[in-house]
Order: structure tokens, then sequence, then C-alpha cells
């Protein structure tokens, strides 16, 4: 049960750090539009456009990375408590 948890933990953990590097690429013309930057935004954005239909974007800042990240935190935490519940 808990290499299960390690196993959904790292996963959550891992997209995160996606959407922080996809987030970068922003910051680099034509970073986006290499192979690795097609790849990961066709992995992120999904997610990411979940987020952008509730939270517009403030001029040129996109906020809706910052609350897709603090989602998945959360979702770590019950995951967690989720699995606590079994262990102990």
């Amino acid at each position: 049960m808990g290499q299960l948890y390690s196993i959904l933990s790292l996963a959550l953990n891992l997209y995160s750090w996606a959407i922080i590097i996809y987030i970068f690429m922003s910051w680099f013309p034509g970073a986006r539009e290499s192979s690795f930057g097609e790849m990961l935004g066709r992995i992120v954005e999904p997610y990411l456009e979940i987020f952008r239909r509730f939270i517009p974007p403030l001029g040129m800042i996109d906020l809706s990375p910052i609350v897709a990240i603090f989602v998945l935190y959360l979702a770590r935490i019950g995951l967690l408590e989720f699995f606590r519940m079994f262990l102990f």
C-alpha cells in the first residue's frame, strides 16, 4: 500500500514539475515550438485548460498554472490522508 502511495505521489510531483517547466518555456522565444515543448504542451495543456476557463489572464499574466499546481498539491495531501486511513 505504501509503495502505491509513493508511485502516485511521485507522479503528481512530476506533473507539477512538468507544468513549471512548461511555464518557464514561455519566457524563451521558440521554446514551446520545439519538439520537447510541443510534447510537454500535449501533456500539460489539457489540465491547464480546465483552470483557464474559470481564471482569465490578468493582462499578460496567467494565474491558472499557479492554481493548477496548488490543486495538485492538495491532491497529494488528500492522497496521503487516504492512504493513512488504511495504514493505521
